[in-house]
């Protein structure tokens, strides 16, 4: 097909810019709400971190009066009942001095009508990275985190106590001291608000966060999905819980609240950690190490309010898994500490049907589950939000005694192509006792092939749709795929019979050629779909030579992308099917300029 721009239609398009460019300063006069980054959040030399705190600004004159969600709201939202908690103590860890803390958490905690958690009563503490009252010269950028991190724990549980870990600086090695220390002095529940790229990793600073029988969590970053040596750690280390981010606002559903990915929520694969055995039966899409575990409210939109007057005006509004983590921390505190010799990242996915499942939004343009929600286990939000704090709880206890279920499929076989997929229904009965909540896996998959659940856990007695998905380069043969259902430490498993077509050679493949293209410098094109077809009907790919600079192919046969360079070009458009047959079309793009 032709795609001509007619020099009237140019002409609009000038004239539709100019009349647009003429109204952009009355624009810009408008007062609207931004979201700026705390001091801290700047890019950090190498070796450092930042946090991951950001601040929603209205406009105008600061608010006298708090705005955002106060400690009733986030107690609502993940039904955690009315100012929770019996003097556990959740430790924050975070660098320099905010000189105000104690009397900034104060005038919060009066504001929403919260028991005083003061020095004096035994509620508050600070100490700097070697415990002692030696604290680190003050930093605002940092202070505001600090502040931000209190005031959340304060929100989600206001009977904890918290422990307030001032590290020397933000290097990494002075961070990881101040975890150590925190853990030293008893701490239970340790909470991170910073992160740096795992290519500032060095050896060693894994051993700070590797403390069994506490639960670490740490943020996974502002910055949407971030992979290889990019990832967030402290929060990819496998024995840290990794907290992703959502937008919560209130609705009119039964639990009264809704909650999306934050679109700049962190996610990624680890360049550096192994995948960990509590994500061997979840589907990642990565072959390490996968963040995040588990989310919280981070959208700065629908952030937290927060008093601080270190260098601040006093109320303000702030989000960002700065926000999220010191939440989660808070309410897993409530839930009791991981057992001895745990590190209890693996009770979220042993308890996955204890959390919101978050369906919807995406923090990138990956194109898989790294970066999209879907059904169970996502990128950006993990197993989801709580719903209370069962979540957290040890997740090896078995079910009661007497209780027990089986697992059957139906049908227990299928045959698939290279590049389709198969489905059966996952039945659990219960055989003895009552319903139990049953957590399902699959194992034994051939090479590319990937198993998701719908739903991911099911109460016995109720069933969940299993598809089972092949890669264009799945090898033929028959394999037995393993289904287990989980319940605590109690497993069953039942078998299905996969069989993977053979793809021995290629077929005919037939490329029709789309006819000469028209386009001009500057103009984005729409998309140009090539139409190909195989005899053998088996999954195609498609590549491009000669194409205008800018333009470009994806695998599927879309050519886009905007032209920056006139001139005539020719291309040639080769399809390849699975089994190696080709075919190709030559045809050519006049790119005009003007």
């Amino acid at each position: 097909m032709r795609r001509i721009l007619m020099a009237g239609a140019i002409a609009s398009a000038v004239s539709t810019i100019a009349a647009l460019a003429a109204l952009a300063p009355s624009a810009q006069a408008a007062s609207v709400p931004q979201v700026v980054p705390a001091g801290c959040a700047a890019t950090a030399a190498a070796g450092h971190a930042h946090c991951d705190a950001l601040q929603l600004v209205r406009g105008g004159a600061s608010p006298a009066a708090p705005t955002g969600f106060g400690p009733s709201d986030i107690q609502s939202a993940y039904n955690l009942g009315s100012n929770p908690g019996s003097g556990q103590t959740v430790a924050i860890v975070d660098a320099y001095d905010d000189p105000n803390a104690e009397s900034d958490l104060a005038t919060y905690r009066s504001q929403w009508g919260l028991s005083a958690c003061t020095t004096s009563s035994g509620c508050f503490s600070k100490v700097d990275q070697n415990g002692g009252t030696t604290y680190p010269s003050g930093d605002s950028g940092w202070g505001v985190e600090i502040t931000l991190d209190l005031d959340a724990v304060s929100a989600a549980c206001p009977g904890c106590h918290i422990m307030l870990v001032e590290a020397n600086t933000n290097n990494d090695t002075d961070l990881g001291a101040a975890v150590d220390e925190a853990v030293k002095l008893g701490a239970k529940f340790v909470s991170n608000s910073y992160s740096d790229a795992e290519s500032n990793f060095s050896t060693g600073l894994d051993t700070h966060y590797n403390h069994p029988g506490v639960m670490i969590a740490a943020a996974t970053g502002d910055n949407g999905t971030q992979s290889g040596s990019n990832a967030q750690f402290p929060a990819t280390f496998p024995s840290v819980v990794a907290v992703g981010g959502t937008s919560l606002s209130q609705a009119s559903n039964s639990r009264g609240w809704s909650e999306t990915v934050w679109n700049s929520g962190g996610s990624g694969c680890s360049s550096l950690f192994a995948k960990p055995a509590y994500q061997q039966n979840v589907t990642t899409d990565c072959s390490n190490r996968a963040s995040a575990d588990v989310s919280a409210d981070a959208n700065p939109n629908t952030g937290l309010a927060v008093y601080d007057s270190y260098g601040q005006s006093g109320w303000l509004e702030y989000g960002g898994t700065s926000l999220a983590t010191p939440l989660i921390s808070a309410m897993w505190a409530q839930a009791g500490a991981p057992a001895s010799g745990d590190d209890g990242v693996s009770y979220l996915y042993a308890n996955e049907a204890e959390f919101n499942d978050v369906t919807s939004g995406s923090n990138g343009s990956c194109g898989t589950v790294i970066c999209n929600a879907g059904t169970g286990w996502d990128g950006p939000t993990g197993v989801g939000t709580p719903n209370g704090v069962s979540g957290f709880a040890s997740g090896t206890t078995p079910p009661p005694p007497g209780n027990d279920f089986s697992v059957s499929l139906s049908p227990a076989s299928g045959s698939v192509n290279p590049g389709s997929s198969a489905t059966s229904t996952v039945g659990t009965k219960i055989t003895s006792g009552s319903a139990v909540t049953v957590r399902l896996s699959a194992s034994g998959l051939p090479s590319g092939a990937s198993a998701s659940f719908s739903p991911a856990s099911v109460s016995a007695g109720s069933s969940s749709t299993l598809t089972i998905s092949t890669a264009a380069s799945t090898p033929p043969g028959t394999y037995s795929v393993t289904v287990t259902g989980t319940a605590g430490s109690t497993s069953h498993t039942a078998a299905y019979s996969l069989t993977v077509n053979g793809t021995t050679g290629g077929g005919t493949v037939t490329v029709t050629n789309p006819g000469n293209q028209i386009w001009f410098v500057g103009f984005q094109s729409q998309g140009l779909q090539i139409q190909a077809s195989d005899s053998k009907n088996l999954p195609l790919t498609f590549r491009a030579t000669g194409l205008p600079p800018g333009l470009t192919i994806s695998s599927s046969g879309v050519i886009s992308g905007t032209p920056t360079t006139a001139g005539t070009y020719q291309v040639t458009v080769t399809a390849t099917d699975s089994g190696g047959g080709t075919g190709k079309a030559a045809f050519s793009y006049q790119i005009y300029g003007f």
